[in-house]
């Protein structure tokens, strides 16, 4: 059909819904998630799409971006929109925050109601990019942004997880450990679960093939205090195993491991090194204070605040990279020392 002669009263009678809500539609007002997608079929098979997108591009902007967090009450996530703000608010951008909850389904849902209330564009922090995502992203025909997880499919800005893994995994390798737990989430999220824990393995075991192979054992467990607190007996029973070190994916995993082992009087380094990811700032003030990789929340931020104004401008420029670094402190003994590997290499390996 062509787009020229396609009416907002032919596109409700193809999709079998009223004029008014194809309406509410194109204007990103509320109707039910099955009849817009009834609506989106039937833009795209007719052309229209293109019409109205062209439309709203000369539309006035609303100055509101869209914001996804998994979750509200994180460190991680405070220090994310402190570092998004540094770059819209000057702007003149306002913020919608919505929260997923940790559930795919609820982050895809906050994203199309994001996107019916008209804001100029979407940042993302993903649990996970699906092709649903990206399905829903090229329907939509609007700005987004993903951070924390990336996917060829969409616009994406993220730390690199699996180098982070590697550091850590060369560090503890070079202070002469080889019976290590990971204690880590599920490999659904692909950039903490699998990617992370896959760099500390890679390095960790590196060269160390025969008569002295490195062993990792895998516990999994939840991003909350308390869920990695309940794996502590299990934790207790690797340290009786052998274990020397358990390296946590995340600082909030730490500190739930710190206060098991505390309660429990296992001497942290003495009987038992602990390390984690993030660089919180209570990870300093803990005791034994925390050896961890810091990742700088803020720059991923305010980088992808500057990647979502960059997709709405049609610029593309690089945006830098995204720095990692060692901070060693107090929870890791060194017992012994891997003389393959020297100090320095692990501080390259960012």
């Amino acid at each position: 059909m062509n787009e020229q002669k396609v009416t907002i009263q032919e596109i409700a009678e193809m999709a079998g819904v009223s004029k008014s809500t194809v309406s509410r539609y194109l204007n990103r007002g509320y109707i039910s998630e099955e009849k817009a997608e009834r609506i989106r079929a039937v833009i795209e098979k007719t052309g229209y799409k293109a019409n109205f997108f062209a439309k709203r591009l000369k539309m006035k902007e609303s100055k509101l971006v869209g914001i996804v967090l998994p979750r509200i009450d994180s460190v991680t996530v405070g220090k994310l929109l402190t570092g998004i703000g540094r770059i819209l608010e000057p702007r003149g951008y306002q913020g919608l925050l919505l929260s997923s909850q940790l559930k795919t389904e609820k982050e895809l849902a906050c994203i199309q109601s994001l996107a019916q209330q008209g804001v100029d564009g979407i940042i993302v922090d993903s649990i996970g990019i699906t092709d649903r995502h990206v399905k829903l992203t090229e329907n939509l025909g609007l700005p987004i942004v993903f951070t924390g997880q990336q996917h060829n499919g969409v616009h994406w800005l993220k730390l690199d997880d699996y180098a982070a893994g590697r550091l850590m995994g060369a560090y503890l390798r070079q202070m002469g450990h080889e019976h290590a737990v990971f204690l880590g989430v599920s490999e659904r999220d692909k950039a903490v679960g699998r990617d992370r824990k896959q760099g500390f393995l890679d390095a960790f075991a590196e060269g160390r093939e025969g008569s002295r192979p490195a062993r990792v054992d895998f516990l999994e467990t939840g991003f909350d205090f308390l869920s990695a607190y309940s794996r502590g007996p299990e934790l207790e029973r690797e340290k009786d195993g052998g274990a020397t070190v358990v390296v946590c994916a995340t600082d909030n995993i730490s500190l739930g491991v710190l206060r098991y082992f505390h309660e429990r009087r296992i001497r942290v380094p003495e009987e038992i090194s602990v390390t984690g990811f993030g660089g919180y700032d209570v990870s300093a003030v803990v005791y034994p204070a925390l050896t961890t990789i810091q990742f700088d929340y803020d720059l991923v931020g305010m980088k992808t605040a500057q990647l979502l104004l960059n997709v709405i401008s049609g610029v593309d420029e690089p945006l830098g990279d995204l720095p990692l670094h060692l901070i060693e402190r107090e929870s890791v003994k060194r017992i012994g020392s891997d003389e393959s590997l020297p100090i320095e290499s692990y501080h390259a390996l960012a």
